[in-house]
């Protein structure tokens, strides 16, 4: 998937994790009524951001859960499937799985 798209420089590709469509007390939330989430899993990242000329790599990898604002990020829609494309910059943290 992450394959049709290769992001430059200090770009990264993030596809959304899905949200949970039930309320604590059980009741289920429509689609429409849910909040975007603001986590997701990076899915390609580009080469680096060039500094002074030099090129410095990128801290996040592909894989990594990352958190990021509501409004981050271009929308792109490949494959039917939606996805965000953000400068790195844009990402607050890596969420630790374990």
């Amino acid at each position: 998937m992450s394959h049709n798209l290769r992001p430059l420089h200090d770009r990264v590709i993030v596809k959304r994790l899905d949200v949970e469509t039930k309320t604590a007390s059980g009741i289920v939330l429509p689609e429409a009524a849910a909040e975007k989430p603001d986590q997701g899993e990076v899915l390609a990242i580009g080469t680096g951001k060039i500094i002074d000329g030099k090129l410095h790599p990128l801290d996040v990898k592909v894989g990594d859960r990352v958190l990021f604002g509501k409004y981050a990020g271009q929308s792109v829609k490949i494959d039917g499937q939606e996805l965000l494309v953000m400068r790195e910059e844009d990402l607050f943290a890596v969420v630790d799985g374990k």
